[in-house]
Order: C-alpha cells, then structure tokens, then sequence
C-alpha cells in the first residue's frame, strides 16, 4: 500500500509541475492579449468542456496527467490575435513564461524547506540512514554522523563521495567521520555489487540542516536554485574535462525521476528530519529539484521545446528573415520524434542500470 501511494504521490506532483508550466503560458498570455484558444486540464482525449473564460475553453481531458495550452493562430502568422501574429517580444515573454513559473515554484518550495526545516549545510555530508547487513552497518557507521574522508580523498560534496567510494570498490578503505564533535574513523569494504536499492556502502546521505531566520530562508533557496542551474549548465564541460564520470552525468527518465522520489520518501519515513517527524522534507527537496529541472530542460536550444522556439525568433530578430513555417513544423516534427527516442532509451536504461546512493 505504502508503494502505491508512493505511485499517486508521484504522479500528482509531476502533473502538477507541468499543470502549472501550462499555467504560466496562459497567464502570460492573457496578460499580453494573445488569444488562447483551450487550456486542457490533462491529455486528450477530451472528456468534457468545464467553461469558457474570456474566450478560453477549459477542458477536463482522459488522461489525468499535467496540462495544455492552445493558443490561438500557432499555424498561421495572419490570423489576429494569434501567438504568430504577436510581436516577437512578446512571443518570448509567452515562451519563457512556463520554464519562469517552475523555477519560482522550486524556489517557494526551498523557501518553505528553509523556513520551516532551516538550511542545508551544502559543505558537509551526513549519513541520513545505514542499512542493515551493510558494511557501513557492521563498520557502526550511525545516521547523523558527519563523513569527512574516504580514505585521502576529503569530502565536501555528493559528487565527492560517490567518486572517492568508487575508489575503493571491493578494496578495504578507511572512512573518517564526525559525531557530535568527536572525530572518528572505521575501516569498511564498499560493494561493487551491492544488493538492490542499496549503494556500495550501504548508507543513505544527506546535508546536515542547520535553523536559518525567513530573510536567510529566502537567501538560501535562491543560492540553491542557482548552485543547480550552475551544476547542470557545466555538466557538459566537466564531463569532457573529466571532472565527473559518464555515470554521474546521466540523464534520467521519468523511471529514474520516480526512483529518487521513491527513495526519497523512504527517507522521510524511516529517518526524518530531528524534530521534524512527519514533515516531508526529502520528497519536497526533491520536488524542487525536478520543478527547476523541467524549467532548465524546457529552456534548452532544441526544437520542439520552448527554447527552441525562442532559437528560433533569435534568429529571426538577427537575420530580419522569418523562419518559414512548413521549414519550423518539419524542424520541430523531426526533433519531437527524436526527443520521443531519446526518452525510450534513457527509460530503458532507467531499468537496466537504476540510480543508488553511496
């Protein structure tokens, strides 16, 4: 039962990130008097018309899943009113209006986390669960202590301990930690093979949270949201350098997605935060994750997504030359299918090849 809400959660939050990805193409919309023509409450097929609100239909569609906008005129730059027909500073506005309204609900969200739960100390990784039989079990490794070192290698970050871990697989290492101001070390075999759900060590990480004031809350949450629009951007560049390995860089599906909210609310369950028992502070760190996420993806210079999109009127505001539109549809068409692919892919190695901690 707990698995299948897990499931409801999931899918209710990740429609309504995109439910309201839609919303802020509308909202804008309206607001700079481009028509739009339907704004779907989940996927077609259609069930049923709920109104019309100044020429907008709302529908209520089968499948219950995010949402849609249909502006008027996305075909035909002659019809009045229509997105096409709008200047191009105003198509922008409209284009970037969705990726906008999921970065500031990721940023409310972290807000929320702050204010309530206090800040992450970015800088320091604790242990948030040790699992039974594990290395890091049997080494007395205990959730709360503070990981310094992975044998020299110090340790400042996720991405720090995974690579130091992946060091030592199947070697004997030594792990220095933190408890409660006392330093001390024990000497652990990280698994190559790990049992499922379970990382080489057997731990579950996490950041210490230390209590902030709402001024500092707000801080926080915007430094966070743009340490992971800094993070994504130079995946590229650091997987090239060599910085970070292939593994670390993967992109994940909506399985792999699922997976670490999954994870997340095993987490909320079995190790809450101190004093926080019952509030869901891993499952909504994660919802912000994926809200800024989506936001980043959909802003990306592909075709088919909203930044594509605004490639392409870059390139018209450059060249002073429209982009024909049978050229535009058939651009859009290939990437789309290409996008769709990609996806089916990274799925199955979602399968194949699951996330797990250290």
């Amino acid at each position: 039962m707990t698995s299948i809400w897990t499931i409801l959660q999931f899918i209710f939050f990740f429609g309504f990130l995109v439910f309201i990805h839609e919303l802020g193409h509308l909202l804008v919309s309206k607001a700079l008097g481009i028509e739009v023509e339907e704004f779907g409450f989940g996927y077609p097929p259609r069930m049923l018309k709920l109104f019309t609100w100044k020429g907008t239909e709302f529908t209520l569609n089968w499948i219950p899943f995010g949402g849609f906008v249909r502006p008027k005129g996305e075909d035909d730059a002659g019809e009045p009113g229509g997105i096409l027909a709008a200047p191009k500073w105003k198509r922008f506005l409209v284009l970037a209006a969705g990726a906008t309204m999921n970065f500031l609900f990721g940023i409310l969200i972290l807000i929320i986390m702050f204010s309530v739960a206090g800040g992450q100390d970015t800088s320091r990784i604790m242990v948030a669960d040790v699992a039974p039989a594990s290395p890091a079990f049997s080494a007395g490794l205990e959730a709360g202590d503070i990981i310094t070192h992975v044998g020299t290698y110090e340790i400042d970050s996720f991405e720090a301990i995974s690579s130091a871990t992946s060091q030592f697989l199947d070697q004997e290492v030594e792990l220095t930690y933190d408890r409660d101001g006392a330093i001390g070390s024990v000497t652990l075999v990280p698994r190559s093979n790990p049992p499922e759900n379970q990382g080489a060590m057997g731990i579950t990480i996490g950041y210490p949270v230390v209590s902030l004031p709402f001024g500092q809350s707000v801080a926080q949450a915007f430094d966070t949201f743009w340490l992971q629009v800094k993070t994504t951007l130079s995946l590229p560049a650091n997987l090239i350098k060599g910085a970070i390995s292939a593994e670390e860089a993967r992109i994940v599906g909506i399985k792999g997605i699922y997976d670490m909210f999954n994870n997340a609310a095993q987490l909320d369950q079995s190790s809450p935060a101190v004093g926080l028992e019952g509030f869901p502070i891993y499952r909504l760190s994660m919802i912000s994750m994926i809200s800024i996420a989506i936001g980043i993806t959909n802003l990306l210079p592909i075709p088919a997504l909203d930044g594509g999109q605004i490639m392409f009127l870059i390139i018209e505001a450059i060249t002073r030359k429209k982009i024909p539109d049978n050229v535009a549809i058939m651009i859009n068409n290939i990437f789309f299918y290409a996008l769709i692919l990609l996806m089916v892919y990274i799925t199955i190695q979602d399968f194949r090849n699951p996330i797990l901690g250290p």
